[in-house]
């Protein structure tokens, strides 16, 4: 770019000649016309923070909600932010686990602005699941019920006891 191509105002859009730098009309600094013709690309964090309504960060910091684990925080803070409401996650006093570990429960804090909005929030995906939001078929169900649990218990003992008898035999000749 040279200093002889004219530089336009960032705020009231109007283009100057010279070696202004500033706009005389409203203030605003004078830049050169943008070659890409569009607003820059934003990063992930500008866009989280135009996801934020103003009216929810007035307030004190309250706890709407707790998490078993850290991915579980950051999934509330994630549905939180979808409706407008930041949030943010801290360690639950008294657990003592170092601040690297991912493990441990979180307590997830909205401004008090926000506060009754973020429980309706919680409040709807707690009803969703409870009136029989289902798993797709094709997500495996859990091992951990009662009769894979007799199974084992009687896989352990068929395997133990032929064991210590014939331990038994071998010590005792």
């Amino acid at each position: 770019m040279t200093a002889a191509e004219p530089l336009v105002c960032s705020g009231c859009g109007r283009e100057h000649r010279g070696a202004e730098r500033f706009c005389p009309d409203c203030g605003m600094p004078l830049v050169f016309p943008d070659a890409g013709g569009g607003d820059p690309e934003l990063t992930p964090v500008q866009e989280r923070a135009r996801k934020v309504k103003k009216q929810y960060l007035e307030g004190e910091l309250v706890v709407v909600a707790w998490a078993r684990h850290q991915s579980e925080a950051e999934l509330i803070q994630g549905l939180l932010l979808e409706e407008g409401v930041p949030s943010m996650m801290r360690r639950t006093l008294g657990f003592d686990v170092p601040d690297m570990l991912a493990a441990g429960p979180r307590e997830i804090l909205v401004r008090a602005g926000g506060a009754a909005v973020a429980r309706e929030v919680l409040a709807a995906v707690e009803q969703t699941q409870e009136n029989g939001a289902q798993p797709p078929r094709d997500v495996p169900r859990p091992l951990h019920d009662g009769r894979n649990r007799a199974i084992a218990l009687m896989l352990l003992v068929a395997i133990i006891v032929p064991l210590a008898v014939f331990l038994g035999l071998v010590l005792t000749s």
